[in-house]
């Protein structure tokens, strides 16, 4: 098996927890063969935005296809 990693940014106006599952949603709906999900940082936006915006970087580990 070989796999790729990716990373995605997943954001919310709720909380981190949206924000990492709006990033693992969108990378099982677009990725095949997702095997794992890491959580590497959380941060929130203030400076451009009206009210918090709630960010996960997540990175999604997925097998290659033959």
């Amino acid at each position: 098996m070989v796999f790729k990693k990716i990373t995605l940014i997943g954001t919310s106006t709720e909380s981190f927890d949206d924000a990492a599952d709006n990033a693992i949603d969108r990378a099982e709906d677009t990725l095949d063969n997702v095997y794992w999900i890491e959580i590497d940082e959380l941060g929130v936006e203030i400076a451009s935005v009206e009210n918090r915006e709630y960010q996960a970087e997540v990175t999604v580990a997925f097998e290659l296809e033959d």
